[in-house]
């Protein structure tokens, strides 16, 4: 049996929102130096270099990325022989109160979707738990921006509409979209389980390393041909033309019923934000 102190994890919540709201990862900025790099048009090249300069901007004098702080969204990876002698979903609401609250960062939570009144410390977060063997406790966190979120979208297609289906309907959504996700994007895609798992399968895509791809090789061939497919239909960074409308593209899938074949498009913003940490339990 091992426990993770309670103080300990709202401190690496707190801590986790503040660097990341701040701070763009390594592997996105390089993504993006390469996009300035490859890209051609003259004002899409301008706009890239905007971005990666705000970064820099940001990362000097630690101040947020952007405006919209997001919406946090957690993936908790729960070693096994772990147990906690407090509420976990309350413990990490009060690591993103702080986090919010005491990083000065803008509160964009509502209590009720028709009230709109604010709860003025950005909780609660969404949050989904997964399981895994042993005593660590992996953290995965993202700060979600809004605009991106909003041109996210879910379709429950046909068997037989098949891969050509799926393809259309993801390019459909990018085009739909144009530049209110600001792109240049992340594609996370959903394919398979049901209505609601599909969007958290689109979900956890979006977390995956942005140089990383699927080990399933269907998903694999998918990502490379979406991501050629999607820079050539020139959206642009921010909408305005060019060839860099999307960084990656992540397909993640699972089995589904044999009538159905669910699909659901997640997209990331350029200040695609997130980091993972891992907490080490102690024999209790």
């Amino acid at each position: 049996m091992h426990k993770i102190d309670r103080l300990t994890l709202v401190n690496t919540i707190k801590d986790m929102i503040i660097e990341t709201t701040k701070k763009l990862g390594s592997s996105v900025v390089k993504s993006l130096n390469d996009a300035y790099d490859n890209e051609d048009n003259v004002i899409a090249k301008s706009i890239l270099n905007k971005i990666i300069e705000n970064q820099r901007i940001a990362r000097e004098e630690n101040i947020p990325l952007c405006q919209d702080t997001g919406v946090c969204v957690c993936i908790l990876e729960i070693g096994r022989d772990l147990v906690f002698d407090y509420d976990l979903t309350e413990a990490i609401n009060e690591g993103v109160s702080r986090g919010y609250t005491e990083g000065y960062l803008r509160k964009s939570v509502v209590k009720h979707p028709l009230n709109r009144v604010n709860t003025k410390d950005n909780t609660p977060a969404i949050i989904h738990y997964d399981f895994i063997p042993g005593n660590n406790l992996v953290i995965h966190l993202a700060p979600k921006g809004g605009g991106s979120e909003n041109m996210s979208t879910l379709k429950m297609l046909s068997p037989a509409d098949g891969r050509d289906g799926i393809i259309d309907f993801v390019l459909e959504t990018i085009k739909n979209a144009g530049g209110k996700p600001c792109p240049p994007i992340i594609v996370g895609i959903g394919i398979g389980g049901n209505f609601e798992h599909v969007a958290y399968l689109a979900k956890k895509a979006i977390f995956r390393p942005i140089d990383d791809e699927s080990q399933v090789l269907e998903d694999r061939l998918l990502e490379k041909e979406l991501l050629e497919r999607i820079n050539k239909l020139n959206v642009g960074p921010m909408g305005l033309g060019g060839r860099t409308t999307a960084l990656a593209v992540k397909v993640n899938s699972a089995p589904c019923h044999i009538a159905s074949l669910p699909v659901a498009v997640n997209l990331q913003c350029h200040s695609a934000r997130k980091k993972e940490v891992t907490l080490i339990g102690k024999k209790a």
